[in-house]
């Protein structure tokens, strides 16, 4: 194994691009550690949010940014077992949230913590999940898993377990939303999906066989569109993805004791167009819950799914380990107008 390795760090968070590269030592892994080889991460909204400085949350100093990476253990601790060198692995979002709510957001990679963005990562043992080594799924699938995965499990099966014949209606078409639509359709759930954008829209239906389609431009009062398709019903589960600006619609679609998950902030509404949510709630019956990702325990229940289905987890396009490679694909999670995950191969 070589001594050195290349190391992403943000040492000013003005924009998506301001990464410094480093050649640093490749560390050992410590008593309770494993030391994972990278072979592939997973870029989330998060990490553009931090490059920008624009999350609400703590970032430290020089960060190592990204939370989300795929591997295989090169070297063991002395004090830990239950792994042998050449496991494939993927490593919790945040380490020390190994089952339960997140208690504070002091934990999370990329953030708080030196994150995945180079080619060695030293973590501890508890935090790291194997994945079957007789997946077809390459290394970006199972690190795209880490917290796009986790947050669509933790929004279906966190509280209230998602049943066949139930209706999900995900917002967007970006990574959570599509991870979601291939974990519900395995489940057996009925799907719709709303964009903006007709030609997403086809290709989703066409691809993932999504069962219901709205363009939310061309129907901005979307939420009559699913009371239609639901034969004024309303859906089980939403993703809530837009924040404010959208949450009354949501509430208005969702099921009399349905589960809305928020777990985005695309769209804000103005102060004076605030929606009384906990009215509206109350009418409702439902379940309004913020999805802070998830444990390593919900990770490895959709581990376990995913592998058993072996499930095609939605990746779009993948760049090259290098500064330009790096940059570029930032800039095209940036963009939005991909569908599924964007990702790094670090090999």
């Amino acid at each position: 194994m070589a001594s050195k390795q290349t190391v992403f760090r943000l040492q000013s968070r003005h924009s998506i691009v301001d990464f410094t590269t480093s050649t640093e030592e490749i560390p050992k892994a410590a008593a309770y550690e494993v030391l994972v080889k990278v072979r592939s991460v997973a870029l989330n909204f998060r990490d553009l949010a931090i490059a920008t400085s624009r999350y609400p949350f703590p970032v430290k100093d020089n960060v190592i940014p990204v939370s989300d990476a795929a591997g295989e253990i090169v070297e063991i601790g002395p004090n830990v077992q239950g792994f042998t060198i050449g496991d494939p692995v993927i490593i919790n979002f945040n380490p020390r949230n190994l089952y339960g709510p997140m208690k504070d957001w002091y934990g999370g990679l990329g953030g708080p913590v030196d994150g995945v963005l180079r080619n060695y990562l030293p973590i501890n043992a508890d935090s790291v999940i194997k994945v079957p080594k007789e997946s077809s799924l390459k290394a970006s699938q199972w690190a795209a898993l880490v917290c796009t995965g986790t947050t669509a499990w933790n929004a279906l099966y966190g509280n209230v377990p998602l049943k066949p014949g139930q209706t999900v209606l995900f917002q967007g078409t970006g990574g959570v939303s599509i991870t979601g639509l291939v974990l519900a359709k395995a489940a057996g759930a009925k799907t719709i999906i709303t964009s903006s954008s007709d030609e997403k829209l086809a290709y989703v239906k066409e691809k993932y066989g999504v069962d219901h389609t709205i363009n939310y431009k061309v129907h901005p009062e979307w939420a009559q569109e699913v009371q239609n398709i639901t034969q004024g019903n309303g859906v089980d589960y939403i993703f809530e993805n837009g924040g404010s600006g959208t949450i009354k619609q949501s509430i208005d679609c969702i099921a009399c004791g349905g589960v809305i998950s928020i777990i985005g902030f695309l769209s804000t509404a103005k102060q004076e167009d605030m929606p009384d949510v906990a009215g509206l709630a109350l009418s409702k019956g439902c379940i309004v819950r913020g999805i802070t990702v998830g444990s390593k325990q919900l990770l490895e229940e959709c581990v376990r799914f995913v592998g058993s289905h072996n499930l095609d987890i939605p990746v779009e396009k993948t760049f090259s380990f290098t500064e330009e490679g790096v940059r570029a694909a930032y800039k095209y999670l940036s963009e939005g107008q991909h569908i599924g995950k964007v990702c790094i191969d670090v090999e």
